[in-house]
């Protein structure tokens, strides 16, 4: 599973159209295996979800989402959280942890 997160730095951004990046983890057995730095493309109307969805991701985290934005990730079948602040990899982790076959 591929999780993006919205960020500045190493920190999940208030909003993902004016992140700075999307750090990008590959996780497996609910453990991260890999993580990877891009530079957000630019935020144009409907755009970073098709971006995203290119690039394998199944579920974005960030702490805000416009409405629009929400419906077609939701189209593409990406998990939207929203709401979240802090560390992005502790943010992974943590819905992880939710999120495992065994919750």
């Amino acid at each position: 599973m591929k999780i993006a997160v919205a960020s500045e730095r190493e920190m999940v951004t208030k909003h993902l159209g004016h992140c700075e990046s999307f750090i990008i983890y590959e996780t497996e057995n609910n453990q991260i295996i890999t993580s990877n730095s891009i530079p957000n493309p630019r935020h144009r109307p409907g755009f970073l979800p098709k971006f995203l969805n290119e690039l394998g991701v199944n579920v974005i985290i960030s702490g805000g989402i416009g409405e629009g934005a929400i419906n077609i990730f939701n189209e593409k079948g990406i998990k939207v959280i929203v709401g979240a602040d802090g560390p992005a990899t502790s943010n992974v982790k943590l819905y992880l942890q939710n999120h495992s076959p065994s919750n």
